[in-house]
Formats: structure tokens, sequence, C-alpha cells
């Protein structure tokens, strides 16, 4: 059983770890924009700190304009450095919570510790949805229905609670990406019977938050 205090102390973390991710994607941002102004080209690829150190190493300026910009560079390698040591420490204590919280989450396939906290952490006591479609409409995977020129259609619902339902796609996606998981299997026959991509993602999206549900249930009923 995941108790309440515990749901909201993993909520927290969660909450820390996606705030200095957020943080740290837009200083990448800013240095990608410094960097194609110091050299041509750039980074192409995701940036680290160790490539940008080889080529500010390269970086000569040979200008007033280029020594600033070369100078904000640095300061800006220090600040994602202290933000890569401050994910690293987040991840770590996510994994000693969730492995406390003794959760059934990471057994299914495309959640880890990170997810997995958040799951627990903005779902909360779970006892309080009535059922797992309850639950989907919670997490913003239930497709609301609607009526539109004689026909019923089913669109992807825009409420609910976000988290949730971010931890819910990249759980589907990391599902797809493996050919050998059943969440791959079951994206592909939905594809077959003629759903779009879309759609099939959809789909598995909506699996994945009923079989959270149950572990949730599950964990806390043991």
């Amino acid at each position: 059983m995941v108790p309440v205090g515990r749901a909201e102390v993993l909520r927290l973390l969660a909450k820390r770890n996606h705030d200095i991710g957020r943080h740290r994607n837009r200083l990448v941002s800013r240095m990608h924009s410094l960097v194609m102004e110091l050299t041509a080209g750039g980074i192409a690829k995701e940036i680290n700190a160790s490539d940008v150190d080889r080529l500010l190493a390269e970086v000569t300026p040979a200008t007033p304009v280029e020594q600033i910009r070369f100078d904000l560079a640095v300061e800006l390698l220090d600040d994602i450095r202290r933000l890569d040591q401050q994910l690293e420490d987040s991840h770590r204590r996510i994994r000693q919570a969730v492995t406390a919280s003794q959760t059934s989450l990471t057994k299914i396939y495309g959640i880890g510790p990170i997810i997995a906290a958040t799951l627990i952490g903005y779902s909360g006591d779970i006892a309080r949805f009535a059922d797992r479609d309850a639950y989907a409409a919670y997490n913003g995977t239930a497709p609301v229905e609607f009526s539109s020129a004689g026909r019923t259609v089913h669109r992807v619902s825009q409420r609910g609670n976000r988290q949730l339902n971010h931890a819910l796609h990249m759980a589907a996606l990391c599902q797809i990406r493996q050919r050998d998981s059943e969440g791959r299997a079951y994206f592909e026959r939905r594809v077959a019977e003629g759903k779009t991509k879309r759609e099939a993602l959809r789909a598995l999206k909506r699996q994945t938050s009923n079989r959270v549900y149950r572990h949730l249930v599950a964990d806390a009923v043991r």
C-alpha cells in the first residue's frame, strides 16, 4: 500500500524533477542560439556539457560582441552543469522513494521510477475513483463523445490531469518503440484493424491507464 503521505512525497519529487528538466531545456535552447552565433552550424544534436566544452575550446572571439557571447556561453554552461547534477540527485531520490513505496507499477513495460512517481503522486488515493473508467476520465485518456453532422465522433479529451496524461503518454511511446513489448503488438493490431496511428496510440494510452489502475488498486489492497 502507498500511504497518502508517501504519495504526496512522490508528487513533490516528481514535480521538482519536472521543473528542473523544464528549466534545463530552456537553458539548452539559449545555448543552441549562442553557439550558432559563435560557430557555423553550431551543434546539430542534443547539447551536453562535454560537447559545448570542446566547441568553446576551439572558439577565439575576434570582436567585443563575440567575446560577450563567448562569456555568456561559458556562464550558461556552468548553469547547465549545475542542473545536470540536480537532475542526477533528483533521479536518485525518486528511485529511493519509489523503491520504498513497494509499488508494482514498475512491473509494467515502459514505467520506470520517474513515471511511477508521477503516476502515484498525482493519482493520490486510488480509492477515490469508483472504477477504471473514472480514473481514465480523471487522467484524460477517456475519449470525449459528441455528435457532428449526424454521426458520433470520439476525440481525445483535453481535460483531466495533464501530468498523469503525459506520464501515460510517455509509457505508451516507450512500449511502441520496443518491438517485443505487448504494447507494440497491441498498437500494431489496432492499426491493422483500420485505426490511424494517432487513434491506436490513444487506445494504447487508455489500455495503459487501465493497467495502472489495476496495479494501484492491488498495491492499496496489499
